[in-house]
């Protein structure tokens, strides 16, 4: 199947045929032909009907959310484009193309915020968890677990010197790959399901010093930046943005990745 990178390539279809029973309107075929003919609000519609019917089932893909994305950038809906890459991006944190889209999406921004420097380890860890998703890195923890007893079983029953040190340190290597291996999968995992950022879904959206409409206004943020949401109280959100600024924002000006 064709991979949509963002303008240039038609855009992928989610699944193959058409369910028993399933409206043909409310289709990924139905939604992806909207967007060939260049319906953008008739795709952004559909995907989202599609979308809304799958998290109710517990089974939304990565690639919807990554085509309504799509969609949703070709409408002008800068904001929404980006909060859908990022969902995308959380399910499927390997995908060069929705990373590419992103970094596309995110150049369109109006603010331009200096990230405060994180720790080169924390970094390099980020780096190799992204690779795969949590499901991924619970394929391989199993993967190394198995070749994990297979070496058990040749350090136990072979007779040969050579080939019991062999398993013995092969098996020290995988039992320490099948612990990091679960721990990528656990961290991607807390990472969907913490759910504590957000992108600012307005023009321009007033970030306060307190929960209140008529206090301070410290600064402003513009539609697709990506906040990280710290507290919240009733109708508002502490955030905090890459530069490490903090104030609180309306609930109504953000939505939650």
């Amino acid at each position: 199947m064709i991979r949509n990178i963002l303008i240039f390539i038609p855009i992928l279809c989610a699944f193959a045929g058409t369910a028993a029973g399933q409206e043909p309107e409310s289709t990924p075929e139905a939604a992806a032909r909207a967007y060939r003919d260049q319906n953008y609000g008739e795709s952004i519609a559909l995907y989202e009907e599609i979308i809304a019917r799958g998290v109710a089932e517990d089974k939304v893909s990565a690639q919807l959310y990554y085509n309504l994305g799509n969609a949703c950038f070709r409408d002008n809906r800068l904001g929404k484009a980006i909060l859908c890459y990022e969902r995308a991006l959380l399910l499927d944190p390997g995908d060069g193309d929705i990373r590419h889209n992103l970094r596309f999406a995110q150049n369109r921004t109006v603010d331009r915020i200096n990230t405060a420097g994180d720790l080169f380890l924390a970094n390099w860890f980020r780096g190799i968890r992204n690779v795969f998703s949590s499901n991924g890195w619970a394929a391989t923890g199993i993967l190394f677990f198995i070749l994990f007893l297979a070496c058990v079983a040749v350090y136990l029953f072979m007779r040969p010197l050579w080939a019991r040190k062999s398993a013995f340190y092969a098996g020290i290597t995988l039992f320490l790959l099948v612990i990091t291996a679960n721990i990528f999968a656990f961290s991607q995992k807390n990472e969907r399901l913490r759910r504590d950022s957000a992108i600012v879904m307005t023009g321009a959206a007033p970030v306060n010093a307190s929960p209140y409409a008529n206090s301070n206004q410290l600064f402003e943020l513009h539609e697709g930046t990506k906040v990280r949401i710290r507290n919240s109280d009733e109708n508002w959100f502490e955030i905090q943005i890459a530069d490490g600024s903090v104030g609180w924002i309306h609930r109504q000006n953000v939505e939650v990745i």
